[in-house]
């Protein structure tokens, strides 16, 4: 069924299969290659991703991790720890899209997007990211900002966020960060077609099936424990609750594609114009 829907959506929005060879390589940087179990996983920031990176580790390291928790999250995060599809040839690359078993997970868009926003603009840790997006986001959003706030770029408001991504400035300027990314411009579902899909809502059960599939299951459980600071819909509808119902309407056609396509409905929370 939840193939079915992507396949229902791209078609009714005219985005077909068909145009595989207008991806190019570097559209391809999110899926992960296990030669050895013929799996590869589309990785959407925000979604259990480090968790799977970790399995992906374990799969592809020839037995040199056996558990995946034992693996810290930024090592996960090491690009050269995992192979990408774009590291391959064409030939290689379409063999690998018709004969391997491809899989990624989603998440509720708007959750998954204050999610970004949480662990990237309010996590004092998160320098890097307050100086490349921060600082430009209050440049740009903030009528009066300090020269402090223009300088670390550490306090930006949820509003001011979203007004960032609704700006077609945003857009035309460069791709959004994989944070924020939509699934449909990660791992473009109407060009490749998934095998499985599997939700952030019954992760542990959609992820141990995909662990099944690969003959790995007997072995290898996908990791999991309660994270307290998880973001929620009841959060979700709190940062939301200051964004004008204009706003909100903008930025629900940013994410409406990955709303129809992974069959989430509207949140009740949203005032759409």
């Amino acid at each position: 069924m939840r193939r079915d829907q992507v396949t229902d959506i791209c078609r009714a929005n005219n985005i077909s299969s068909r145009k595989r060879r207008m991806l190019t390589p570097n559209d391809l940087k999110h899926l992960v290659v296990d030669e050895y179990h013929e799996m590869i996983y589309c990785y959407v920031p925000k979604v259990a991703c480090t968790n799977w990176k970790r399995v992906m580790m374990v799969l592809t390291g020839r037995g040199k991790y056996s558990d995946p928790m034992e693996i810290p999250a930024n090592v996960a995060h090491v690009p050269s720890n995992l192979k990408t599809l774009n590291q391959y040839s064409i030939p290689e690359i379409n063999h690998r899209l018709k004969n391997f078993m491809k899989f990624l997970f989603v998440r509720e868009p708007f959750e998954r997007l204050v999610s970004a926003y949480r662990n990237k603009f309010t996590q004092k840790y998160n320098t890097s990211f307050h100086k490349r997006y921060g600082t430009k986001i209050v440049r740009r959003q903030r009528k009066n900002a300090t020269q402090e706030a223009l300088h670390n770029g550490n306090d930006v408001k949820f509003e001011e966020f979203v007004a960032y991504l609704i700006d077609p400035h945003t857009q035309r300027e460069e791709p959004f960060n994989e944070h924020w990314q939509t699934v449909f411009s990660l791992c473009h579902p109407c060009h490749i077609h998934y095998d499985l899909i599997g939700k952030y809502e019954t992760l542990e059960e959609d992820s141990n099936y995909v662990l099944q599939l690969a003959g790995v299951g007997n072995y290898l459980k996908f990791p999991t424990f309660p994270k307290s600071t998880r973001t929620t819909d009841e959060m979700t509808a709190e940062f939301f609750q200051n964004i004008s119902s204009e706003h909100q309407t903008q930025l629900y056609e940013v994410y409406k594609l990955d709303y129809l396509m992974f069959n989430y409905s509207t949140p009740a929370y949203l005032k759409l114009e």
